[in-house]
Order: structure tokens, then C-alpha cells, then sequence
């Protein structure tokens, strides 16, 4: 490459719009990289504010199908579609995001001499460990890969393992990050001893298991107090669970918000719940709540321990009885609340997406010499 300006094809086969953790990373991922021209494969429609992250935004016509009979001839349909779109656009490499999605497939079936870097997110690695025709998708997108990047050891582990350790070379971490300047630490000291005022924010889902949350507060000692922002299936299976567990008046269901306004209220709880129970690849969320100044009680799984180690109150995954334990700890101890609050202001400050994006583009050169 002799261009200074590196230019970058990726995309995400979803609609536009910052609304999950995978879609607001790469936002910010983007907008970080110094030195660089984006491109980015999307669906509408589009989010007019998601534009201003790349210097180029193209939505997909091709109709999703998924995993099924329709697949493969879905995939041939994308791949011719994204088959001109590289050519036209003719970047100097390619970040295929997930690793062995359809769009992925598409991208490295017409990458020819193109350099692919693969970007593992989570749910790729879910769907892989559950179904032999994903971990066959898995296995052709890492096999196409330069280089496949990971946010933590413990997935870079499972993704070794899925592809029988073929490609253990080009497993490389990279941890995620987000805006650090935008946060703003809460501006009170922790109170006294007494009930704490939670909350919980992500998608609604067996996997996020927010219900260890909402059970734990029958178990506790200390009436604590819990709010549940997000969106998902278990809406309603929660909140009538609640009610059966006389926590009406305990535990309030808030929508899914905008990040700006999620952050705008966190400094207003005194601690955040994180309840995934299964694969969690990173989970953005646990920085964006210590970035905060909040400590952090969260359930732990190795990416949460590599994430958070001692900077946070962890219990047993999926167990509310385990969380009970460490809220009520945390309700009882202000010092140790005041201590999780200043580990996680620190440990925050090793996640800022400008590092993510200068590593990643460092890679990325790195591939495009060798090729």
C-alpha cells in the first residue's frame, strides 16, 4: 500500500443503527482509527446519526435468510451482490465482522488478494458451539483470515478449540474499549450502610439472565432496589416473575435507551448488576459502568474476569442466592463500595476505543506488508 489514507471494507448485516453492543463498537471502533477511510455494508434502514462514523455507508439488497435450506443459496446471492461492491470499491484490506455470519462468507468468497482481518464478536462463537454447519462457516472465514481478532483470552480459547487449532497463530487480543472522554463519573461519595439502588442494562435474554437479578433480591437481607434498562423476549416473563416474588414495589422496568442517555443516568445508581450466565465475549457494558465511578457486581465468567479481576464484586453465574450474598455485602460495607468505585475508575482507563483502533489498524498494516 502506498497511500498514507488506509482504506477499509467492513460491515454488519443488520439494520443500521448503534443497538446492540457489537453495532456501537464498531461506531466508536471507526470513528477512532486514525488514518483511515471506511467503508461499511449495512441495512436499512438508516440511522441518519450512524453515518457520521464512516466515510461511507452502503446498505445490502440481497434478502436475509437464515441458517436453514435457504442458506446456501442466500450466501451464493450476498456474495455476488458484495462480489461487485469490492471490486468497485477496491479496499486495501477487509474486516470481516463475526466470524462466519453470511456477510463474512460473502466478503472472503470475493476478497481475492485483499487481505481479510476477522473480527470475532460473541454471538459468531455461541452459534458456532451449537451447530456443525456455523462452526463450518467458522472454520472458512478463520481459514481465509490473516489474522482473526478476539477482545479477550478466554474467547480467543473457545474460538482455538471450534477450529481444532488450526489457526492458534492468527488468534490475536485486541481488547475492546468505548469513548472514555464522554463518561461522567458520578460526582457523590457512596452513602452509608443501608439498601442499594442497581441497575441492569443489555438485552432481555436467557443468555443475559437478568432474572438472577431479580430473584437475588428475594434472597437478600438489605431491601435493595433495582432497575432494568434494555429491551428483549423475556419483557413480560420478568417482570411477572417480580411480581410473583412480591417485588413490585423493588424492581422497575425502564426501556432500551440511546447510550448517551444511558450514560446520562448511571452516576445516578449506586452500583451495576451484570448477570450473563453463558458466552460473553467482553461486555462493553461493565467498562461503560466503571467508567462511570459505579462498582460493579457481576457474575464470573473468564471474560468477566479477565475484563474486571478484582475491580468488581463477583459471584457464581446464574446463581441468585451468590449475587444475594455480594449485594448485601456491598450494601453493608462502605468502604468496600468507595474502594470498587476508585478500582474501577482505573480499570476503566485500560479500555479506550482510540487504543483499539490504533492496534487494529496496526494489525491491519501488518497484513497488508506481508500479503
Amino acid at each position: 500500500m502506498t497511500a498514507k489514507l488506509l482504506h477499509i471494507l467492513t460491515g454488519i448485516n443488520r439494520t443500521s443503527e448503534p443497538s446492540t453492543g457489537s453495532m456501537i463498537l464498531v461506531n466508536d471502533l471507526y470513528r477512532a482509527m486514525p488514518e483511515t477511510h471506511t467503508t461499511f455494508l449495512g441495512r436499512a434502514p438508516v440511522d441518519q446519526t450512524w453515518k457520521t462514523a464512516f466515510d461511507r455507508l452502503l446498505t445490502l439488497s440481497t434478502t436475509k435468510r437464515p441458517q436453514g435450506p435457504d442458506f446456501a443459496p442466500y450466501v451464493d446471492e450476498l456474495t455476488r451482490e458484495v462480489g461487485a461492491l469490492v471490486a468497485q470499491i477496491q479496499p486495501h484490506a477487509i474486516h470481516a465482522q463475526y466470524l462466519g455470519f453470511a456477510l463474512s462468507l460473502a466478503l472472503t468468497r470475493t476478497a481475492g488478494s485483499i487481505p481479510i482481518i476477522s473480527i470475532a464478536h460473541g454471538p459468531d462463537v455461541m452459534a458456532a458451539e451449537l451447530s456443525a454447519s456455523e462452526r463450518d462457516c467458522m472454520y472458512e472465514v478463520a481459514a481465509a483470515s490473516a489474522a482473526i481478532v478476539v477482545p479477550t483470552s478466554a474467547l480467543a480459547e473457545r474460538i482455538d478449540r471450534l477450529t481444532e487449532r488450526r489457526f492458534t497463530d492468527r488468534l490475536t487480543v485486541i481488547p475492546w474499549g468505548i469513548r472514555l472522554s464522554d463518561a461522567q463519573v458520578r460526582n457523590r461519595p457512596p452513602s452509608g450502610a443501608g439498601p442499594l439502588s442497581l441497575v441492569h442494562a443489555g438485552r432481555l435474554d436467557d443468555n443475559k439472565s437478568t432474572i438472577t437479578a431479580i430473584e437475588a433480591l428475594a434472597h437478600t437481607d438489605l431491601p435493595h432496589h433495582l432497575t432494568v434498562i434494555g429491551k428483549g423476549t423475556l419483557r413480560e416473563y420478568l417482570s411477572q416473575r417480580a411480581i410473583e416474588l412480591g417485588l413490585r414495589d423493588r424492581v422497575r422496568f425502564a426501556p432500551f435507551l440511546p447510550r448517551a442517555e444511558l450514560w446520562r443516568r448511571l452516576p445516578n445508581f449506586d452500583a451495576f448488576v451484570f448477570t450473563t450466565r453463558g458466552l460473553e465475549a467482553f461486555g462493553l457494558v461493565l467498562i461503560e459502568a466503571q467508567a462511570h465511578g459505579l462498582p460493579v457486581a457481576y457474575s464470573a465468567l473468564p471474560s468477566a474476569r479477565e475484563i474486571l479481576g478484582s475491580s468488581g464484586a463477583s459471584y457464581t453465574p446464574g446463581d441468585s442466592r451468590s449475587m444475594a450474598v455480594a449485594l448485601d455485602e456491598l450494601g453493608r460495607d462502605v468502604h468496600r463500595r468507595r474502594t470498587l468505585s476508585e478500582a474501577a475508575l482505573t480499570n476503566a482507563r485500560r479500555y479506550d476505543i482510540s487504543t483499539t483502533g490504533r492496534r487494529l489498524r496496526e494489525l491491519t498494516l501488518t497484513a497488508l506488508r506481508a500479503s
